[in-house]
C-alpha cells in the first residue's frame, strides 16, 4: 500500500504516520537513460530511481508516461516538419502531443496542419522502402530488457488478482470485454494465461464505427486463437447516420452512439449467452485514462456498471500506457495496427472525444469517412442555425454541444400535461401517438397490470400493488381539446403521488421519446425489456418490479433521451 502524503510504502490501508488512508496503486515516473537511449519505468517512491538498472548510470526524469512512436508515426511526423528521414534511427517516444527524441523533447501542435496539403503523404508513410532499417525494434528489445523487473511485478499481481476473482465464479461465468484495442488485448492475453483457458468467451462490440485496421486484426485474433469464442455484438437494426439525422451528432458528454451501439448489443449478447446467470466480465480499463475513469472501483457492480447483469473486474487498472506497451513487447503479443500509425486510441474513428491528432491522421488514413463525416456535421450545423458552420466542426465546436437546441426531436421528451380539475391526484398527458399495447406494458413496473378489473365503460386499465393487490394507478384514455393524444392517469392509495407521478412522467417520456438506444435493457437486471422497431416491450413474466428502468440512479430523467435532447439555453 501507498501513503500519497507521506510518500511511503506501508502494509496497512491507514497510513501510520498520518492516518490518511492509502492506496494499493504506486505512482510511476518515466526515467531516460542517455547510455541506454531508453526510457526507464521508476515507482516514485524507488531510492535508485535517478539510476540506470542496466549500466549504473544516472538518469533524468522525463515525463509521467509514454507510448512507443512507430516507424510510421516518425516518417509522417518527418513529413510534416520538413526534416525527412531525421528521425530515422533515433529512438523516438510521446506523451499526448510532446515527442521525445533520443530523451530530448519537442511539441507538436496537430492544429496547424489542419489546412496542410494530404495527397500523397499516405503512400509515402507506408512505403516499405521509407520503413526499412529503422532501429526501432533494436530500441524496443532495449526497453523491455531494462525494465523486465517491472514487468514481471505488475504481470504476477494481474495474474494473482484475475484467480481471487475469477474463483468467485464457475467458468462458465467468466467473459473477456474484446474491443480490438491495446488494453482489452493485454487483459485477454493475461485471463487466459493466469487461468491457463483458451476457450474463454469474448465479446466484441461492433460500433460500425470501426477502424478497417480493427476489423483486420479482430480477423487475426480470430484466425491465431482458433480455440478461443468470440461473439460479435452488433446494432443491426440503426444505422448512425440516421440516427445523427434525428438526434444530432454524438457530443463530448451526450455520447448516445456508445449506450445505441455498443453497450445495448453487447447485453443482448450476454442475454443470449448466459440467459439469467450473474457473470464476471474482465475489462481493459485503467484508471490513468482519463479523470472519469480515476473514480471507478476495480471491481464494480451495480449502478457503478453499464450492464447490470455483470460484476466487472479490471485487472490492468493500475497500469500505464508504457506498462501496457512493456507488456506486449516483452510477450510478443500480436496488436492492433491503427497504433502504428499514431493513433493512441482505437475506438471509434470518429469519437468526440477523439483528439486532434487522431483526426489529422483520418483525414489521411481514411479520407473517404473523413469527408462524408465533415459533410454531414457542416450540414447539421448549417440546420441548427450556426452562422459559421464550418468554423463550428472544424474548431470542434460540435463536440460541446449540449442537449437538442434547433431539434425538431427535442419536443418529444419534454412531458406535457395539465392536472385534472375533475378528480385530486391525476394527470392529463399529452401523447405523440394513439395508445397501443406497448403503452400499458410501461405500467408493468409499478405493479399487476389488469384489463379486466377497470371500468369497461371508460376503457379504464388498473395497474395493482403487487403485495396487496390494491389498485395504485388508473390509465384512461382521454379527449383533450388541448392534445391530439391523451391519457388520464391518476394515482391512489400510496403514501407519496408525486414520487409515483414523476415515475409515470418517465415511462410517458419513452413513450413519445424512444429512439431505441437500448440503454433500458442494460438497465434491467432481469431481460424483462426488450426494444425494437416494433416498440418497447416490458415482459410482466420476467419483470420483478426493481423499478431500475423508472430510477434516476439509473436513468437520469428516466430516459436517455432527456439527457441528449431537452434544451438548453447557450452561452
Amino acid at each position: 500500500m501507498y501513503c500519497k502524503s507521506c510518500n511511503i510504502l506501508t502494509s496497512e490501508e491507514i497510513c501510520p504516520q498520518c492516518g490518511k488512508e492509502t492506496q494499493i496503486d504506486i505512482p510511476i515516473e518515466i526515467y531516460w537513460c542517455s547510455h541506454c537511449n531508453s526510457p526507464i519505468i521508476k515507482l516514485i517512491t524507488d531510492k535508485d530511481k535517478n539510476e540506470c538498472p542496466q549500466c549504473g548510470k544516472k538518469t533524468k526524469y522525463l515525463t509521467k508516461d509514454l507510448r512507443p512512436v512507430f516507424p510510421q508515426e516518425k516518417r509522417l511526423i518527418e513529413k510534416l516538419i520538413e526534416k525527412p528521414f531525421a528521425w530515422k534511427n533515433k529512438s523516438v517516444w510521446c506523451n499526448e502531443n510532446r515527442y521525445y527524441i533520443d530523451g530530448k523533447s519537442l511539441s507538436i501542435n496537430f492544429k496547424q496542419y489542419n489546412n496542410y496539403g494530404i495527397d500523397g503523404i499516405k503512400d509515402w508513410v507506408l512505403n516499405e522502402e521509407n520503413l526499412a532499417d529503422d532501429s526501432f525494434y533494436k530500441d524496443i528489445e532495449n526497453f523491455c530488457l531494462i525494465n523486465r523487473e517491472r514487468l514481471a511485478s505488475i504481470e504476477n499481481e494481474a495474474f494473482e488478482f484475475i484467480r481471487i476473482e475469477a474463483s468467485k465464479y464457475s467458468l462458465e461465468q467468466l467473459l473477456i470485454s474484446f474491443s480490438g484495442g491495446k488494453d482489452s488485448t493485454v487483459v485477454a492475453d493475461l485471463v487466459k494465461r493466469a487461468l491457463s483457458n483458451p476457450f474463454l468467451v469474448h465479446i466484441y462490440g461492433d460500433t460500425t464505427l470501426e477502424f478497417p485496421l480493427s476489423y483486420e486484426y479482430l480477423a487475426r485474433y480470430k484466425k491465431d486463437n482458433p480455440k478461443t469464442i468470440i461473439k460479435i455484438a452488433k446494432n443491426k437494426e440503426q444505422n448512425f447516420y440516421d440516427v445523427c439525422e434525428d438526434i444530432g451528432p454524438p457530443a463530448r458528454m451526450m455520447r448516445w452512439c456508445c449506450t445505441m451501439f455498443k453497450t445495448g448489443p453487447i447485453t443482448r449478447a450476454i442475454n443470449q449467452l448466459f440467459r439469467d446467470k450473474k457473470i464476471l466480465t474482465f475489462y481493459g480499463i485503467r484508471k490513468s485514462e482519463s479523470i472519469s475513469r480515476s473514480k471507478y472501483d476495480r471491481v464494480a457492480d451495480g449502478a457503478d456498471v453499464k450492464i447490470q447483469k455483470q460484476t466487472v473486474a479490471s485487472p490492468i487498472f493500475y497500469w500505464n500506457d508504457l506498462d501496457i506497451w512493456l507488456y506486449l513487447f516483452s510477450n510478443e503479443v500480436d496488436f492492433n495496427d491503427a497504433y502504428r500509425l499514431g493513433y493512441d486510441r482505437v475506438g471509434c474513428w470518429c469519437c468526440p472525444n477523439n483528439n486532434v491528432r487522431a483526426q489529422f491522421l483520418s483525414k489521411i488514413y481514411m479520407p473517404e469517412q473523413h469527408k462524408k463525416w465533415r459533410e454531414y456535421l457542416v450540414s447539421f450545423a448549417k440546420s441548427i442555425g450556426k452562422p459559421d458552420p464550418e468554423e463550428y466542426v472544424d474548431g470542434g465546436w460540435w463536440k460541446a454541444r449540449q442537449g437538442g437546441n434547433g431539434l425538431k426531436a427535442a419536443e418529444d421528451v419534454k412531458i406535457k400535461f395539465t392536472n385534472c380539475t375533475a378528480e385530486e391526484n391525476a394527470k392529463i398527458y399529452s401523447l405523440i401517438k394513439p395508445i397501443d399495447e406497448t403503452f400499458y406494458e410501461l405500467f408493468i413496473p409499478f405493479g399487476n397490470v389488469s384489463k379486466d378489473l377497470g371500468r369497461k365503460l371508460i376503457k379504464e386499465v388498473l395497474v395493482l400493488d403487487v403485495a396487496t393487490n390494491v389498485p395504485i394507478i388508473s390509465i384512461q384514455p382521454f379527449i383533450n381539446n388541448d392534445f391530439e393524444y391523451s391519457v388520464k392517469v391518476k394515482t391512489m392509495n400510496v403514501a407519496s403521488h408525486e414520487d409515483l407521478q414523476r415515475m409515470i412522467g418517465y415511462q410517458i417520456r419513452k413513450y413519445n421519446a424512444c429512439r431505441q438506444c437500448l440503454k433500458c435493457e442494460s438497465v434491467c437486471t432481469f431481460g424483462a425489456i426488450t426494444i425494437n422497431k416494433f416498440g418497447y416491450h416490458i415482459a410482466s413474466e420476467k419483470c420483478k418490479h426493481c423499478k431500475k428502468c423508472v430510477s434516476t440512479k439509473y436513468l437520469t430523467g428516466g430516459c436517455l433521451m432527456d439527457r441528449f435532447l431537452k434544451v438548453k439555453k447557450e452561452k
